[in-house]
């Protein structure tokens, strides 16, 4: 008996030696051993651009190598993830996107790539809601007030969007779907000319992010409503919210960073550990500050989770309002 214990003991303690070794080894993969690459699929100048650009240069120092900016724009997004979905799966190709590419898409067009299995999430970056607002011949000084507007003169606004699929249509979508109003949407070719439309009188509505809209809003060429968030804004506090008025309603972009999928659980784990860090800096605060966005960061975890609802979301937004994409 006391031989065979020994020969137990003896087999149980190599066998946590291996285990022990496995998960060094796997904490210990070299990483990274050259330049990384950060894909924003959009033009220089949008919010994932620049917080992609603030954030390269904190891995920069964090990781000791080179993170090189690659804006590859098209498609709604559609080109850029795909770039990251084929790339070596080895953690030097990052993508930094919002919710559009990272899950809208998936219920708009036939991709070559499939985003819930090809692109796996590292972190949430940010989040920001839009900020309702009309043209100032609108006879409206909040949400109630233009539901009112809208089911006496059904059809006849417009609302602006920077496309279809984008964040300012599912704004508008979301709006008319809770609200039972009818507004006619007027997709642009991108977010330049949304709130010149809207100022101009051109349209009447449009739901945008916080940072492009507050100028008109200060300068009294538009009238913002309300915020799409679930909770007032932090940067907005006195602004209420659509969900005041119209329970449950919430809609936010956000952007979030991911690779390649089959990328070393051991890479991901530094690369969250590194951007939560970057984040947290006085830098990207204040960043977020001036932007009026929020910081998110959080595990990869938490990530995923926020993926599967937003997938959710979307998927049945897009099929109950019959929303197509344009190829």
């Amino acid at each position: 008996m006391k031989f065979l214990f020994k020969t137990y003991t003896y087999v149980i303690s190599a066998f946590v030696s291996l285990a022990l070794h496995g998960a060094h080894a796997q904490t210990s993969v070299p990483y990274p051993t050259r330049a990384l690459r950060l894909v924003v699929p959009y033009f220089t100048g949008g919010t994932p651009d620049l917080q992609g650009r603030a954030l390269a240069e904190h891995l920069r120092t964090r990781l000791g190598q080179s993170v090189v900016v690659d804006n590859r724009p098209g498609a709604n997004g559609s080109i850029g993830v795909g770039i990251v979905a084929r790339a070596p799966a080895d953690g030097h190709t990052l993508l930094i996107a919002p919710v559009g590419p990272w899950v809208v898409n998936a219920y708009l067009y036939k991709l070559p790539y499939d985003l819930r299995n090809d692109i796996a999430p590292v972190i949430q970056v940010s989040s920001v809601p839009a900020i309702l607002a009309v043209h100032p011949s609108v006879p409206a000084n909040s949400v109630k007030e233009l539901i009112a507007v809208a089911r006496q003169k059904p059809g006849e606004l417009n609302y602006a969007s920077a496309g279809i699929g984008g964040f300012g249509h599912t704004s508008g979508v979301l709006f008319c779907i809770m609200t039972g109003v009818t507004m006619t949407h007027v997709p642009h070719k991108g977010a330049v000319g949304v709130l010149t439309d809207l100022a101009g009188g051109h349209v009447q509505v449009s739901f945008n992010v916080s940072s492009s809209t507050l100028p008109f809003v200060k300068s009294g060429r538009v009238r913002a409503l309300a915020t799409t968030g679930k909770k007032r804004f932090e940067h907005l506090p006195d602004l209420p919210t659509v969900a005041e008025t119209v329970p449950g309603y919430e809609n936010q972009t956000w952007n979030g960073v991911g690779v390649p999928a089959r990328t070393p659980p051991a890479v991901i784990e530094r690369l969250n550990r590194e951007l939560a860090a970057s984040l947290q800096t006085a830098e990207m605060k204040e960043t977020a500050r001036i932007e009026a966005y929020s910081i998110i960061g959080g595990t990869t975890a938490q990530f995923a989770e926020h993926l599967r609802a937003e997938h959710a979301k979307f998927a049945r937004l897009v099929k109950d309002a019959g929303i197509k994409g344009v190829d």
